[in-house]
């Protein structure tokens, strides 16, 4: 049986220097081998169509996830998967995206530029224009930190516009409703930010939310097991590896994306061959 990496991003943006960015034209590159290597991307019902057995594609396949909901997602990455045509999950932090929303108050978003590095395209907002950069990881959490979310977190019209500008093919879950710790966090309160964050995407997006990522990839039985009460058909970890069949679709595990379009050719060609995929995991312990 075919097994699928899902591969999982955080930032993309010029500002290298950390192990959770890479840079547009790294991003742009390794989207088009994705493409141009005939791999299909799947949403996140038919990875769990997958691993329940009710859905075995022909091609190989290939998950695309994002979590946070950072603002250069939408400036970098979405144009790159909108041009291709490539389908992909970004995970959200509610709380961070209705701080960042509230930020912008209510001026327009326009369409963010086409690629090539937007060669003829208009600028993405008004928060675009004046710096294509983007923050780093590290500049990020400090503005996070000190309430500054419309500058580096994605607003509710840009998280609408990617779903509906692509038919839901790039589709939104949860990341809970504060990017809390969920193996520490009270039972009630992590009940509470389960909810919250399931509700607010359904509402602002007006689509199912039924897929969660874990924080860090933090969380434990009770965590599940509140999850599962909340209403989530599948959860995705840190953990890495493969889907298979066989997997678990409440602990769904993932693989970390490098800077580097060989490295991904290379992610591709392992983890979608079941016997190499195997003896890969074996070897890295």
């Amino acid at each position: 049986m075919p097994s699928i990496p899902v591969f999982m991003y955080h930032h993309v943006a010029p500002n290298t220097g950390d192990m959770i960015t890479v840079t547009p034209d790294t991003f742009d590159s390794q989207m088009r081998s994705i493409k141009e290597g005939g791999y299909r991307t799947l949403s996140l019902d038919e990875t769990t169509a997958f691993i329940s057995g009710a859905f075995t594609p022909k091609e190989k396949c290939a998950v695309i996830t994002f979590d946070d909901g950072y603002l250069d997602n939408y400036i970098h990455a979405y144009p790159v998967l909108k041009r291709y045509g490539l389908s992909a999950a970004v995970f959200l932090v509610t709380d961070w995206v209705d701080r960042a929303t509230e930020g912008t108050g209510s001026r327009k978003v326009k369409s963010p530029p086409t690629p090539p590095f937007f060669k003829g395209g208009e600028s993405a907002s008004f928060l675009i224009k004046k710096d294509l950069s983007s923050p780093n990881h590290a500049e990020t959490k400090r503005l996070i930190a000190a309430g500054d979310y419309a500058k580096v977190v994605m607003t509710w019209e840009m998280a609408r516009q990617m779903s509906d500008e692509t038919d839901g093919r790039v589709e939104f879950g949860s990341h809970t409703a504060g990017h809390c710790d969920c193996a520490a966090a009270s039972p009630a309160e992590l009940a509470s930010q389960l909810r919250a964050s399931k509700e607010a995407i359904e509402r602002e997006l007006g689509r199912p939310c039924n897929h969660l990522c874990w924080p860090k990839g933090r969380y434990n039985a009770k965590a599940v097991e509140l999850a599962v009460a909340a209403g989530y058909k599948a959860i995705f970890t840190t953990r890495h590896g493969v889907v298979k069949q066989e997997s678990d679709p409440l602990a769904i595990r993932r693989i970390p994306v490098k800077e580097g379009t060989a490295w991904l050719k290379k992610r591709l060609f392992i983890y979608t061959n079941p016997l190499m995929a195997a003896l890969y995991a074996r070897l890295k312990g």
